[in-house]
């Protein structure tokens, strides 16, 4: 497993880089194996946060309760943990998202 993965029995932990006022939503993966997401929500009053957690949340097919911002509320850089499911299956499904 790449580094900035922390996979459990039901979750994972990784750092995913927020791109708010995007013109294009999606997610993809940097050269260094990072997440990065780009939304359209602005970075003002957490709804950068809030449509980060709702589109993970709708990509997985999870509720949005299974998704945590863990660090970086503040900051474009959060530390992500998705509960829930198996951690593996999480792990490819974030993959395919990034890679479709």
């Amino acid at each position: 497993m790449k580094a900035g993965f922390k996979a459990g029995d039901e979750s994972v932990t990784f750092w995913l880089r927020l791109k708010p006022r995007a013109v294009r939503e999606g997610l993809s993966v940097d050269q260094a194996g990072e997440f990065r997401l780009a939304l359209h929500a602005p970075a003002t009053e957490g709804q950068a946060n809030a449509a980060c957690i709702a589109f993970l949340a709708r990509a997985l097919r999870l509720p949005q309760a299974s998704i945590r911002i863990v660090s970086g509320e503040k900051s474009r850089r959060k530390l992500v943990r998705v509960a829930g499911g198996s951690a593996k299956e999480t792990l490819n499904q974030l993959r395919a998202l990034a890679t479709s």
